[in-house]
């Protein structure tokens, strides 16, 4: 992807100011009917974040700068931007090369999916909703992020679990280059440990005391009518088979070898509750509340995992 100055998109003459920028760019995203959820719900939360990225102004003051006029290479920059967006429509995060998962920046490009798990919220303490996974944080003394991608769930987890040692496994070699850096990033090169692998096959032979993964799991009616911005997400990074549950059959069946006594393992499964619960009626899963509802992460404990798997429900 060039470098927005050396295109030669025109910028609008009438456009002078942040406030005409703003307004222009929620009207282009208006009739270009974009889709979101690749880290944004909202197109005006969007349009704030690649101007003020691209101006560098901080989001949270920028009524402060919206009578501001701009440079014509301002302007240049946020043109591109925005095709970038509208027509090629590449999601924000690979054109600004960064993405956020609360308060946690990444690096992101197409080598990996745009971080947007819920099991980070689920990694918050909340006096509302205990969570047993978090119960003695200090005391758990290794976690796997499994399909870790960017690597986003295993560094937030080395900052919620303290004491422990982080694996964070994948099976691209090239999503491993950017977990790499994001890991340097926050100087967790000595707690986080890349390995390459299908899933388990990673990481044969240890367990942990939490396992977190947010697997493939879109199924192939879903992938054939994918957005446009999805598809410049790596596939590998989504499909599952024609239900999308072909990588959560086998988590769910492997995990107790790789669980410790008393361990916990959240999976994300996007929406997709009554197809998990339909799938495995008889096993005892927790679905804890996120912003999208409760029916998006399940939980479920090592005890429960064995004896499920000894009574032939996995």
């Amino acid at each position: 992807m060039s470098h927005p100055l050396h295109n030669t998109q025109i910028a609008p003459p009438e456009l002078l100011t942040v406030r005409d920028w703003l307004r222009y760019a929620m009207s282009r995203f208006g009739h270009a009917g974009l889709a979101h959820g690749q880290g944004f719900l909202d197109p005006f939360d969007e349009a704030v974040y690649l101007i003020c990225h691209t101006l560098a102004l901080p989001s949270e003051r920028l009524e402060a700068f919206l009578g501001a006029a701009l440079t014509a290479d301002e302007c240049r920059s946020l043109s591109w931007v925005i095709e970038q967006r509208t027509e090629q429509r590449v999601p924000s995060a690979y054109i600004t090369g960064e993405a956020w998962l609360g308060d946690f920046d990444f690096r992101v490009d197409r080598r990996v999916l745009i971080p947007r798990s819920f099991i980070a919220e689920l990694l918050r303490d909340d006096e509302l909703q205990p969570a047993p996974w978090l119960a003695e944080a200090d005391a758990v003394g290794s976690v796997l992020d499994l399909c870790t991608g960017s690597g986003c769930l295993g560094i937030v987890a080395a900052h919620v679990y303290l004491n422990a040692q982080v694996d964070a496994a994948d099976i691209s070699a090239d999503a491993l280059e950017v977990a790499a850096m994001n890991v340097a990033d926050y100087g967790l090169e000595m707690r986080i440990e890349l390995l390459q692998g299908n899933l388990f096959a990673a990481v044969a032979g240890r367990r942990y005391d939490r396992i977190l993964c947010n697997p493939p799991y879109v199924d192939a009616l879903a992938m054939s009518e994918l957005p446009d911005e999805f598809r410049h997400e790596p596939g590998l990074a989504l499909a599952a088979g024609d239900d999308g549950m072909d990588f959560v059959r086998r988590i769910l069946r492997e995990a107790p070898d790789h669980l410790e006594t008393g361990g916990w393992l959240l999976v994300e499964v996007g929406e997709r509750r009554e197809i998990v619960e339909a799938l495995w009626p008889d096993v005892e899963l927790t679905w804890p509340l996120t912003s999208a509802g409760d029916g998006v992460v399940f939980a479920v404990s090592e005890p429960t995992l064995v004896a499920a798997r000894a009574a032939g429900q996995l």
